[in-house]
């Protein structure tokens, strides 16, 4: 079993571990039966009668997928379940025949060598507020009526507007009224929304349990399967209005479309027609491009005898003439005349879930999640043993408008950056920021390229190369902090048409649209130059320098031995890059070669303390 070891991830054997995977997968964010792939509008709304046996993939295909991964040295999974998945049906309503099959696909990836943790996904609250993760009635039980979303502007949803989907419009229904609601009642209920109760309950503490009792349920039918390591804390959480100083306008560098301040979000969503801004998201950053009137019918986000939760817990009011004013421009920043912000309830929330989790399996790691924002603080939790930070990072440019250049990148703490090398050390500083956020073991939950750059034009022409430069300079960054990740992501049912299935997103490194030959298992892969490189995957001490060069295909290491470790540093050697063979070259002590299990396995000498590994194609 893994174990936390100060900054470092360690095996049974004391070596410090360095984990390389995937997420599995995209599409399991939505339902297999009935499709659930986000651009389709039919049944939508009938959230109760889904299924998501078969995400990510059928039984029958699971040996194929689970075989393919390990080929490429993709060992440690971010295997995706979302609340929805598992309690879709109502409240307490738990799906059996799910929980059996995610524990007959984790079973067989512990089969072919993988193991994982599990990651309870959500994206913006739920498929109906624009993303995944929650089940619907989640909405429905605070008030809301998930039917008026669009008109209201409570969320911006793909199988509501249709296509063409704004690109990467999907992360600003974090700062919509559907999912900032939710999320702020889940963190936050107790001392922002007193009054509002859910079958008598407050309702953080029921949004809370049930989220976590659904958790539980994958715990306790996984419990005894040796590959599973541990378990996310909730994907990407989001304040909602948590910390706002002023409910007249967002504090947040993403900002694109239709854009209501808070106020007005909430307002929209009680029936007053609002004038408000609209933005482009530009390189150079957002601009503010217009307005426009939204909800001019005065149509309510809200059921029929429910009150807008923010007026009944006295945000705002009506005045006699029936005029809408705000009375606590900062209700979310201020409590009990004390100064608040997201940390103050996601540590609480992650401590929680912590205890509620090692209750089932008390040697799971605990991946704790931040927020997906460059600048967010991370708060420690009050045990380190046994915990792992688990922040996302993206090569923004690539991700957000879905083209690269060498030659652009971007930090969102410092603008546009130009030039390679300046790109290339830029972004390992930035995962060196991410990485000094904590003094907790550092894993990259998540992190990868768009594929369909350019509109696509690589499936027309077949030309990858710029999805290769793209993925290896994020690879370059990792590697050059040592670190440990999972990309995102593996999807199985990927197409060039509807990418990963979910609101136009497409990042997998597998397309059955790429496969021309199914005997040769790379085949469908995409940008595998990049992808499938040499890393050490134990290492007998401290590592403290690596690099991969995918043109001399040229792999370097150098760590520093500890003498309490007598087991041997083991170094993934994958075949796709060296199809004839590799020369290994070292600074001392022997080495073993196993190209059937695409490994080096190096015996360092006691000379000194620092050993040195070079890794090159045989001639």
């Amino acid at each position: 079993m893994l174990h936390t070891e100060g900054s470092w991830l360690k095996d049974e054997h004391g070596r410090t571990v360095i984990l390389r995977g995937v997420n599995l997968g995209g599409s399991s964010k939505v339902p297999f039966r009935p499709n659930g792939a986000t651009h389709i509008r039919e049944g939508f709304f009938d959230h109760r009668n889904v299924s998501f046996v078969g995400r990510p993939f059928p039984l029958d295909e699971a040996d194929e997928h689970l075989s393919r991964v390990r080929a490429w040295g993709l060992t440690f999974l971010r295997f995706l379940v979302t609340w929805e998945a598992i309690e879709h049906a109502g409240p307490g309503i738990y799906d059996e025949e799910y929980l059996d099959y995610v524990y007959q696909v984790v079973r067989k990836a512990g089969e072919h060598g993988i193991r994982l943790f599990i990651d309870p996904h959500q994206d913006v609250w739920s498929r109906f507020s624009g993303g995944d993760g929650a089940p619907g009635w989640t909405l429905e039980a605070v008030g809301f009526d998930m039917t008026r979303f669009a008109e209201t502007g409570a969320a911006i949803v793909h199988a509501t507007h249709g296509d063409p989907f704004p690109r990467m419009i999907w992360p600003t229904n974090g700062t919509k009224l559907a999912a900032a609601t939710m999320f702020t009642l889940f963190f936050a209920g107790n001392d922002l929304a007193p009054r509002t109760l859910i079958d008598g309950e407050p309702a953080q503490e029921y949004l809370q349990r049930h989220y976590i009792d659904a958790v539980l349920q994958v715990a306790r039918r996984l419990k005894g399967l040796p590959n599973v390591v541990g378990y996310d804390t909730l994907n990407e959480p989001m304040r909602g209005f948590i910390g706002c100083k002023d409910l007249n306008a967002w504090d947040t560098p993403l900002k694109a479309g239709e854009f209501p301040t808070p106020f007005q979000a909430m307002l929209l969503g009680a029936g007053f027609p609002q004038e408000i801004e609209v933005w482009e998201l530009r390189r150079t950053g957002p601009r503010r491009t217009g307005t426009r009137l939204l909800n001019p019918n005065g149509v309510r986000a809200w059921r029929e005898g429910c009150e807008c939760v923010w007026r009944a817990n006295g945000v705002w009011d009506v005045d006699g003439a029936g005029n809408p004013y705000l009375l606590r421009p900062d209700h979310f920043y201020r409590v009990n005349g004390r100064e608040v912000g997201f940390q103050d309830y996601y540590r609480p929330f992650a401590e929680r879930f912590a205890r509620a989790v090692h209750s089932v399996a008390p040697e799971a790691l605990i991946f704790e999640e931040a927020e997906p924002d460059a600048a967010a603080a991370h708060s420690a939790p009050a045990e380190r043993a046994g915990r792992v930070y688990a922040p996302h990072w993206y090569d923004v440019a690539v991700l957000l408008f879905k083209d690269f250049s060498p030659w652009l990148g971007i930090d969102l703490t410092g603008g546009l950056v130009l030039g390679p090398g300046r790109i290339r050390r830029s972004f390992a500083a930035q995962l060196a920021r991410l990485k000094g956020q904590s003094d907790l073991p550092t894993l990259i939950g998540e992190f990868g390229i768009a594929f369909d750059l350019k509109g696509g034009r690589a499936y027309r022409n077949g030309d990858f190369r710029a999805q290769v430069a793209a993925m290896d300079r994020s690879y370059r960054a990792l590697d050059d902090n040592l670190l440990s990740a999972t990309l995102w992501n593996y999807t199985a049912d990927n197409t060039n048409e509807r990418g990963d299935q979910w609101n136009g997103e497409d990042l997998s490194i597998f397309s059955r649209d790429q496969q021309d030959n199914p005997a040769d298992i790379h085949s469908g892969g995409r940008a595998l130059q990049a992808v499938v490189r040499p890393y050490p995957r134990a290492v007998a001490g401290e590592p403290l320098r690596m690099s991969f060069d995918i043109k001399r295909r040229l792999f370097e290491f150098e760590f520093q031995h500890d003498p309490a470790v007598a087991a041997p540093t083991e170094i993934f050697v994958p075949a796709y890059q060296y199809p004839k063979g590799c020369v290994v070259e070292v600074s001392d002590g022997r080495y073993e070669a196993d190209p059937a299990c695409q490994s080096v396995t190096y015996y360092h000498g006691t000379a000194g303390p620092v050993h040195r590994l070079r890794i090159r194609p045989a001639r």
